[in-house]
């Protein structure tokens, strides 16, 4: 807790955060911080989201159908991701022209000009869909057992694994949070390439508006990343905290809540929404340097959050192991597995860079998939991969 709150401190020195519509910055004194996230110009909202909260909504119909082998199936799921043919039971998002593989690896900072990189990891979530829908489909009423795909009891509930004891349903969605979320956000949205892409300074200074709307391009963006993280239709908008824990969210909404309930980094999510709202507060200002100071504490926390479910995961995992309790055990390791992978979209702000490499990813990947998996990983490489993750964030494996 210590750590979040120095951050805050660090990252603000260019004014004072506010608890209300009447608290303003003594250093920018056109710098008022809402209490809630509500901009508004001409008394009408001057915030909008909306792409972001219909790709959260179709990340949401291909998780519900991952593990439905009746009504699932691969071409399905590969039509969801892109979004053709109309696969989407919510006919609204069938019209829409988004979809979640466009923003898959995308950020304007890290594949921009790595777009060899970006079809790789794309294809990566294509053989997540692919695989579940052959190999493991096809032993879907078989017992998985050690090089064999198949079903696994975790307590009262069946999951569904590949031949090494990976779900691939968790490695899709908590490698999406990482791949999509925190890669737009981090690295595309919050970057200042997009921010202060051409005229946007000067048309944010001069109150430009894009045609048609209520908002300057560069508050959009900056909305855009908020949609990213608060866009699910079940948090609303101005007060998103109100339900942490309590949303439909299964993306990086829901484990900012659960890293925020452990008490090593109890406030992440109130500091987290403070930023976003100081942000765009800034901006609306004109007030660049302030801006950037939230980016920074953005960029730390929604990084750490990536972080510290990885380790908790590892070591959940090396319990139930220890335990006996295969079927949860591989269910935490296949959590942990895509958090892992979503390692490598986080930005360390003194280094522009992820706090763990590319390939220290593959490398940490290919340790929990090396020979049979998850079914003979040690406890010594899980303690190992805990052990660098926490030190690269700043926090230890005890805290996590």
């Amino acid at each position: 807790m210590k750590k979040l709150f120095l951050s805050a401190i660090l990252g603000g020195l260019t004014l004072t955060s506010c608890s209300s519509d009447d608290d303003v910055s003594p250093e920018n004194p056109k710098l008022e911080v809402p209490e809630t996230y509500t901009f508004e110009r001409d008394a009408n909202s001057s915030v909008s989201y909306s792409g972001q909260t219909t790709r959260l909504q179709m990340t949401s119909e291909i998780l519900a159908k991952f593990t439905d082998f009746e009504n699932g199936s691969e071409t399905l799921l590969l039509d969801m991701f892109v979004n053709e043919n109309a696969p989407f039971e919510n006919a609204s998002l069938n019209e829409s022209s988004k979809s979640i593989k466009s923003k898959v690896a995308a950020s304007k900072l890290y594949f921009s000009a790595n777009t060899v990189e970006s079809a790789e990891i794309k294809g990566d979530f294509d053989s997540y869909i692919s695989e579940q829908f052959t190999a493991v489909k096809a032993n879907k009423e078989v017992l998985a057992d050690t090089g064999k795909a198949g079903q696994i009891a975790q307590g009262t509930k069946v999951r569904y694994v590949n031949e090494k004891g990976l779900e691939m349903n968790q490695a899709f969605a908590k490698g999406l949070i990482g791949g999509l979320l925190a890669d737009q956000i981090l690295n595309n949205y919050l970057s200042r390439e997009v921010l202060d892409e051409g005229d946007n300074r000067a048309n944010n200074d001069a109150g430009m508006l894009e045609e048609g709307k209520n908002y300057t391009t560069m508050e959009h963006k900056w909305d855009e990343a908020y949609g990213y993280l608060y866009g699910d239709p079940s948090i609303p908008q101005q007060d998103p905290n109100s339900v942490l824990n309590e949303s439909d969210d299964a993306l990086l909404f829901k484990y900012m809540g659960s890293v925020n309930d452990d008490s090593d980094f109890e406030g992440i999510a109130e500091e987290t929404f403070e930023a976003f709202k100081t942000g765009r507060a800034a901006i609306v200002a004109g007030d660049y340097q302030a801006r950037d100071a939230q980016v920074k504490i953005i960029r730390e926390n929604i990084s750490k959050i990536i972080a510290v479910k990885t380790v908790y995961y590892l070591q959940a995992g090396k319990e139930q192991m220890a335990e006996g309790q295969t079927g949860a055990a591989f269910h935490s390791l296949s959590e942990a597995y895509g958090f892992i992978y979503s390692l490598r979209f986080t930005h360390n702000p003194e280094t522009g860079a992820p706090y763990i490499s590319a390939d220290n990813v593959e490398n940490y990947l290919g340790q929990l998939m090396s020979g049979d998996g998850f079914w003979e990983v040690t406890p010594e490489t899980l303690d190992t991969i805990s052990e660098e993750v926490a030190a690269a964030f700043d926090f230890t494996v005890a805290e996590a």
